[in-house]
Formats: structure tokens, sequence, C-alpha cells
């Protein structure tokens, strides 16, 4: 790994923070307020850890103004001590540049356009007039199927798959293993036999927008499947068909979506949480982990369903009384009957 190392003046300029300390200290990397060393910069978001402030051994820590008086070390002094973190992460990025150009095992159809900018990595497949941007960085076996387009500035990581007719926005990050474009779970019975209906439209996602590891967004049925501006999807997701997602909107590991609901801007969903087809979720609506939802959400807010995890005992008490529920509420309703007589 290639060792990388600025002047704490430097990173306190770049997130225009306020420097407590000696400017010229040398910072060489990043680390959690437990395990840092001289010569590392760590942070405190968290309360929970601000424990571990007073013993941390950092050359410098990223706090709010309000902890600033317990770092035993350098300080730059931001408001969002976690947002600064993210933007100086990328000073100490360690993965490889690409390199320019389209690599000798790369299948590029003929018609398909690709700028005399962008990389393409080992054993790539793009198909007939698929159009690849200025910048944009495509791992080593990745698909791109006919008349896909990728805007400027995105990334595809090693694997990753965009079926025919899909359209990424301008500095997207798809990373491997995602499939963007898989056909939706789209079947008719008849008599007991499933026929396969085929999916004929497209996904189209906006700019900035990042999809983790496995993730599967499924092509429309008829109309194409949307994601909006900004909007983060973590690992191992699944988005069927037709399904919405407004702007700036994030979901993380393993929630699933499916088809044709419409998810408002700025959702944020957590991990598990399931959404029945054909609903509508408005804006600014969050989901705590393993929520489901059966019905339209048409108020922002919390949302939460399910039971905490408890001793077994405990728990096979309380689903002996949730079968109950019903018989207690009839009861209550008969004594409330008897005492309005």
């Amino acid at each position: 790994m290639v060792q990388k190392s600025f002047r704490l003046q430097e990173l306190a300029e770049a997130l225009g923070a306020e420097l407590r300390g000696n400017p010229d200290t040398a910072i060489s990397g990043l680390a959690t307020l437990q395990a840092a060393g001289p010569g590392q910069m760590s942070f405190l978001a968290n309360p929970a850890y601000a424990k571990y402030l007073g013993q941390t051994k950092a050359s410098a820590v990223i706090v709010s103004p309000a902890n600033a008086a317990d770092a035993p070390t350098n300080v730059l002094l931001l408001d969002n001590p976690y947002l600064g973190y993210a933007r100086i992460s990328h000073w100490f990025d360690a993965t490889p540049a690409p390199v320019v150009g389209i690599h000798p095992t790369a299948v590029v159809d003929p018609s398909a356009t690709v700028s005399d900018s962008a990389c393409v990595g080992p054993h790539v497949v793009i198909e007939a007039d698929a159009q690849i941007g200025d910048q944009v960085v495509i791992g080593a076996g990745c698909f791109i199927g006919a008349r896909s387009r990728i805007g400027d500035q995105s990334v595809l990581r090693p694997r990753a798959t965009l079926a025919h007719d899909v359209v990424l926005g301008q500095r997207c990050h798809v990373l491997s293993g995602a499939v963007i474009g898989s056909d939706g779970f789209g079947f008719a019975n008849e008599r007991g036999v499933w026929h396969r209906i085929a999916q004929v439209g497209g996904v189209v996602l906006g700019d900035d927008v990042e999809i983790g590891a496995n993730t599967t967004i499924d092509r429309g049925a008829v109309d194409d499947t949307v994601i909006g501006n900004g909007v983060k999807i973590d690992n191992l997701v699944q988005v069927a068909h037709n399904v919405r997602i407004g702007d700036h909107s994030a979901m993380a590991a393993k929630v699933g979506i499916a088809g044709s609901t419409k998810i408002g801007r700025h959702c944020v969903f957590g991990g598990a949480a399931g959404v029945a087809g054909h609903l509508e979720i408005t804006d600014q609506v969050q989901l705590t982990g393993m929520t489901m939802v059966t019905g339209d959400i048409a108020e922002p807010g919390v949302y939460s369903s399910g039971t905490s995890a408890d001793t077994n005992r405990q728990w096979r008490k309380n689903a002996v009384r949730f079968r109950q529920l019903d018989i207690l509420a009839r009861r209550i309703k008969e004594l409330e009957k008897k005492l309005k007589g």
C-alpha cells in the first residue's frame, strides 16, 4: 500500500475546520479512537464512543466544539465530524488508479460508443449501441447490455451487470455482483401453471446513485423502474419491477421492495425492512430494521413492526399472549357493553 502523508494544516483547510494544535503534524492514515496511533487521525461522531476520546493516541481528531476540551491531542473543529471524516477519507483511499483505455481482452461491439477517457477492464463485454461516457471506469468482468448508457464519471466495480436498455446517470457507483435490469418476477397463472411475462421496460438511475454488492434492480414489466438522484442502496437489496424510489433515499442491506411500489424522497429504510407491492410511501419516511409494510404510508415519520429479541422463555410466553389478543378484545367489548347497560 502506498503511504500518503499530509500536514494537518492542509487537512484543516480542505475541511474548512478550525485547527487547535500543531499545523505541521504529519497525518498518514485514519483509525478509530481506540486503535489510532501516532501519525493517524480519528473522529468522534457517535456519543457512544466519547469514552474513548480522552485516552486516544491519535495525532489529531475531528470533533465538535462541545467535545474539544476532552481531546488530549490536536483537534479539527467541525459541527458535523462524521461528514468531515467522510470527506477526508478520500485523501487516504488506496484503491489502485484505473488505466485509461480498453483492455485487449474486452469485447466491445463495433456499434458501441466508448469515450477516449473511459477505463474498460479485462474481459468486459459491451454490447451493441451501448454508450460509455467520459471518465467512466468499468471493472474486470462487467457486462454492459445492448443500448445501455453510462453517464460521465460513473464506476462499475468488477463483475457488475447491466442488462439491455439500462441508463445510469453521472457519477453513479455500482459495486461487484450487482445486477441492474434483470427480469422482474412476472408470471400469469392458468389452472396452476405459470406462464412467463416478458419484461419489456428498462431501468433508469439518476445522478450520484450508489448500488451495493449483489443487489438486484429488476427492469420494468412495461414502464421503467426508476431510481432517483442521490439514492444510496446497500448490499443484498431487492428492488422489483416498476418500483420508483425518490431522490436521496437510502436503504440498508436486505431490504426488499415488491413490484410497482412508489417510495418518496429522503426516505431511510433499515436493514431487512420489507415493503409489499403496489403501495405508496410518502417523503421522509423512516423504517426501522425488519419493519414490514403492507399498506400505504401517507404521513412522514418513523415506522416499526415486529418485536425485539428476548429470552426464549419470555418470547414463548408472549407468543401465547399474542394468540389470545382477539379473545381478550372480544371480552373487553362485552364488558364495555355491560357497563353501558
